[in-house]
């Protein structure tokens, strides 16, 4: 899995300039964080854990509050997840995470009748679409 995050530099209170940009040596270290936090957050769990990891974006809060004392961060995101190499195909794991799904339950509801056709059946061919 590749992730791909995006931050911004927040205006500090009391500041007149519009524009508030961050050193290089800031920017590095904001940025070497970043990786640090994303490889250890990917790397101690399965891909389940991680889906539910990013939709309410825990990863980017860690993120925001570890790179605040560098220099404070807003509107830090999860940007991209591409998926590099495909898990292999457990029967089982795909049992487990979609639940009962895939079962089939008698619990004696109606399902309907089955229609009586002979074998060589077929419809008859319709003058009008």
């Amino acid at each position: 899995v590749r992730i791909f995050c995006i931050g911004f530099t927040e205006r500090m209170t009391n500041q007149v300039k519009k524009t508030c940009y961050a050193q290089h040596k800031q920017v590095k270290t904001i940025r070497r964080k970043m990786v640090e936090i994303m490889t250890r957050e990917v790397s101690s769990c399965e891909l389940k854990e991680l889906v539910n990891k990013l939709i309410p974006d825990t990863i980017a809060d860690d993120i925001r509050k570890s790179c605040n004392s560098v220099y404070p961060l807003k509107d830090v995101y999860i940007r991209k997840v591409k998926v590099l190499k495909k898990p292999r195909f457990e029967v089982s794991k795909l049992l487990e995470l979609h639940g009962d799904a895939g079962k089939v339950s008698n619990t004696g509801e109606d399902l309907g009748a089955t229609a009586d056709r002979p074998d060589n059946y077929e419809p008859p061919v319709q003058e009008n679409v």
